[in-house]
Order: structure tokens, then sequence, then C-alpha cells
């Protein structure tokens, strides 16, 4: 339902309440007291602004690991040095996005004996590693630590706090199906990941079927309507209203390489998609889109959020600003009016103190500084 619509809905059935206490009262000819609500605000998803988790479910690698790393990949450790709370914690400090990666491993066990476990006597990983189905860490063999190690354990936590809190904003879901190999520089046998294909994307949306029904989604139909293109419902209404969507859950593509274009060959009609894939016009299936730098291109950012479409954006990347405590791309960041503002630091962590990320006002969303309706209020939001 487009927001004008809703607006006009809403206001109408309070009107007709109004009306009908007025014609009710007793009938020995008093006044009729009546006591009216105003509409509820129509404000899309695309006129408030969130904080998210990237890599929502890393964890830091031992000392003993990070040597190692350093040892033969120097520049990459200092990049992966930050860990996230659980994403049930997440979601307690207010994050209502967070990214997961996904490694396919439709028999199990590809991923459940990393070298570096047995060569430095560290820690067995989970079990759970040896069952079949999507893996979620961030590079294999050397950066494999997670809080939720598999796709199907990230959604059940998911879940579960979101049945605790069923009125809740829409949680987005940030998807990056990863395959990328990693030099074996000593011949240790490294494991490399399986190739991602259509059939990647198959199995992944039957993953997430397996743990959400499709009512608790919003798909790419529910935002398209009747429209021709999804493009074209995102530029006429943009996207549908928050009060529409709580409770539910919003997945995006986080890719614009060729593994975009294998997920849309698998499903041609756009609304067969359970999945947002990011895309800017004039692409028909645009409606999200990734702009991580707000420095560099925070006009493009505030153009596209002014359009209609769904941003997201970086507030620091690989522990850079964190060690300098250089605030500027995390103000730029909350200015540009991406919906969708990801960090590593929602919390502070102690070794690099004073740099946290927090979003503005203090609740889980707050009206968008770009392309709020006037009538939006923070206050919306504070029991989302």
């Amino acid at each position: 339902m487009g927001r004008l619509r809703r607006t006009v809905l809403i206001g109408g059935l309070v009107t007709g309440m109004a009306v009908q206490a007025a014609c009710s009262g007793d009938d020995t000819g008093g006044d009729a007291t009546t006591t009216t609500a105003p509409p509820v605000p129509a404000v899309g998803l695309d006129e408030i602004q969130v904080l998210a988790a990237h890599n929502a479910y890393h964890l830091e690698g031992e000392e003993a690991l990070l040597a190692a790393i350093t040892a033969q990949l120097p520049t990459l450790t200092p990049t992966i040095e930050y860990s996230h709370p659980t994403l049930t914690e997440q979601l307690d400090l207010g994050l209502r996005s967070m990214e997961l990666d996904v490694f396919e491993d439709p028999d199990g066990g590809r991923y459940a004996t990393p070298k570096a476990q047995s060569l430095l006597g560290l820690e067995p990983i989970d079990p759970v590693m040896t069952e079949p189905g999507f893996k979620v860490f961030h590079i294999q063999e050397v950066d494999y630590r997670s809080t939720c190690l598999t796709f199907v354990r990230c959604l059940e936590e998911l879940e579960a706090w979101s049945d605790a809190h069923e009125s809740h904003l829409p949680i987005i879901v940030q998807i990056e199906a990863k395959d990328g190999e990693i030099p074996d520089l000593t011949n240790l046998g490294f494991v490399q990941p399986i190739p991602v294909t259509e059939g990647t994307f198959t199995a992944l949306e039957a993953e997430i079927l397996s743990v959400l029904d499709e009512e608790q989604l919003v798909t790419v139909a529910d935002v398209q309507g009747d429209h021709d293109t999804l493009r074209a419902a995102i530029e006429d209404e943009g996207w549908p209203d928050v009060e529409d969507l709580r409770g539910r859950f919003v997945f995006t593509l986080d890719d614009t390489s060729p593994k975009r274009d294998m997920y849309r060959a698998v499903h041609p009609d756009t609304r067969d998609r359970l999945i947002f894939v990011s895309a800017q016009a004039p692409d028909d299936d645009a409606a999200f889109t990734v702009v991580n730098d707000p420095i560099v291109d925070g006009t493009l950012i505030q153009d596209l959020v002014e359009q209609g479409y769904m941003v997201r954006t970086r507030t620091d990347a690989d522990t850079v600003e964190a060690r300098t405590g250089d605030t500027t791309r995390r103000d730029a960041a909350f200015a540009s009016g991406a919906q969708i503002v990801s960090t590593d630091y929602e919390r502070e962590d102690p070794r690099f103190p004073g740099f946290v990320v927090e979003l503005p006002g203090g609740g889980p969303a707050r009206c968008n500084p770009v392309n709020a309706p006037p009538d939006c209020d923070d206050e919306l939001f504070a029991d989302g």
C-alpha cells in the first residue's frame, strides 16, 4: 500500500469513527463528547535511518592466529581486529540491520577443520560446521571465528528476537555470497570456497524459508505491487510505510559482480524474488544500493535517497577510523541520508577509546535527515 493511500485510509477511518461517535450521543438531547486521535504519520522505510553492523557475526581471532597471519599477510591483520556482540545483543542495542557473509557447504564439513586449529593448538571450531548448509564467517582458514557459524543459526537467532518483540521495526539482513580464494603461501593445503552459481541462490532462498515464513518477509512483490518494474514503484511511491512492515525482515544482496546476475537469472520476474539486489537506475530492479564511501559519494547518496532508493553506506572500514579517532566518515554517513548506516563499532573498543557509532537520537531509528516528511517524529520508532 502506498504512503499516500495509507494516510488517506487511516485519516478516513478516524474521521468515520468521530462522525459515528458524534451521531450516537444519548437520546436526552445532551451534547456528545468526541475524542479523535490524529492519524499516524505515513513514513516510508526509505524515510528513516537505522544503524547496521558490518560483518555482524565477526569475532576477532586468537592472538596466536593473528600473529601467524601477520607473519604471512601483515596488511590483513589490522583490518580484522574487531568483534561484534551476538546478533541478539546488537538488536537489543537498537541495531536493525546486519550483514552476513555466506559460504556454500552443501555436504557439510568443508570448513570444519581450519589448518590453524591443529598447527597453533587453538580451540576446536563448533561441530555445527560439519552439518550441511551455508556457513557464516569472514575468510576461510584465517578469519573464521563467528557468533553464529551457520546461516540457519543466524536466522533462528534473529527470529527468536523477533518473536519476543513482535512490533519491531523491519530488520534488514544484508547478504554477501562469498567464494574468494586466499593465497596458501606455505602450502598448508588451505580449503578454497565453492564457486557461487545460480544454484547457490536457490539454496540460499531455501534456507531463508526453512526458518522464516514468507509472511515474515518483505519481498520484491510487496514493494513492486502493481507497477511494471520495481524501479517504477520506488520512483512513484518509495518503499512501503514502516508501520506496515513491523515484525518483518528485508533481505538484500550486497554484490554487483556477476553474482548479482546469477540471482537475477534465477528469478527473471522480479516479483518472484525474496532478495533485493544492489542496483541503481536505469536497472529496472533498482530499489536498494550500496554506496560505501559517504565522503566521496555523499552527493550521490543524497540524490538516491531523494528519489526513494534505499542506500547502505559505512561509517568506518578496516578499523582505520577507530585507530585514528577520525569521525569525519561517520558524520558524513549520517548526514548523507543513507537509510542503512553500517559500522564495526556499535560498542566502543577499549583499545580505541572514544570511537563509537550511535544513531543520533538514541532510538532504533530516526527520521531521515534528507527526505523524512515534515510530520515525522523519532518517537514513532521508539518502541521498535
